[in-house]
């Protein structure tokens, strides 16, 4: 099966970049391949995105580099081996909260023995062509990314963290910030000690710490500080920054 680089960079301690794809389009999803990512997310949490349209974006993007991984709407077994069978990479989990939702997270990524997905790769492994190298190598290749985004989850962190097989955790600043009593203000000061506490806490682990950037200034300085899976917005946020700036520049503002 296809290597996955994104899990091999981030053990490399290499910084990875991506974005969200919540329009569901198959040109979008090649625009956005297209652009230089390292992974795109497509996220079946918050967007109203199909398990077969995620695959037909999925297919959009076979001809680049891009690593797919999928958002699931929740921490569900089912969910996560349709989002794997349809050819994605890894997943993003959101609302892990504890150590045994971390293991529940890893274990529907794995095949037993290690976990309880079940077989039926279908596209995943070419459609059966290339089943038996795809059960041999699916269980090493699958990213596990983890959401953070409570007070819980912070409370919790190295008891996830300590969890074998996350492979990173990521910041969800709108809902932790929500979370921690400061809706929206995710520059609060006790915003920034939590997400400063994720950062130090995955770094001692040795697990890429990842968040989403509120703005290209916060993603440069979250590179700098030592984040590694981080998201430089969506293809809603790029069309409609694209759009107020093209027509700030000539003197428009809505």
């Amino acid at each position: 099966m296809k290597k996955n680089r994104v899990k091999e960079m981030l053990r490399e301690r290499r910084t990875t970049v991506g974005a969200w794809a919540t329009i569901g389009h198959a040109d979008v999803a090649e625009i956005m391949a297209q652009q230089g990512f390292d992974w795109i997310v497509f996220d079946t949490e918050h967007a109203p995105l199909s398990i077969g349209t995620v695959q037909n974006m999925m297919q959009a993007t076979s001809s680049s580099d891009i690593v797919p991984i999928v958002r699931v709407a929740w921490n569900d077994m089912v969910l996560i081996k349709l989002a794997l069978d349809t050819g994605a990479l890894g997943v993003v989990v959101p609302w892990v909260n504890t150590k045994e939702e971390a293991i529940r997270a890893v274990r529907a990524t794995r095949y037993a023995p290690l976990g309880n997905r079940g077989v039926g790769p279908r596209r995943a492994a070419s459609y059966g062509a290339e089943l038996i190298d795809y059960l041999r190598s699916a269980d090493e290749e699958m990213l596990v990314v983890c959401q953070i985004e409570t007070q819980e989850a912070i409370t919790n962190l190295e008891q996830i963290l300590s969890v074998e097989g996350v492979d990173a955790v990521f910041i969800g600043p709108s809902d932790l910030s929500t979370s921690l009593g400061h809706k929206g203000d995710w520059h609060h000061p006790n915003v920034e000690r939590a997400i400063s506490k994720v950062l130090d806490a995955s770094m001692n682990a040795g697990v890429a710490a990842g968040i989403y950037a509120m703005s290209i200034e916060d993603a440069v300085r979250h590179a700098a500080d030592g984040f590694r899976f981080i998201a430089l917005g969506s293809d809603t946020g790029f069309l409609v920054s694209g759009c107020k700036s093209a027509l700030a520049a000539l003197g428009r503002k809505k």
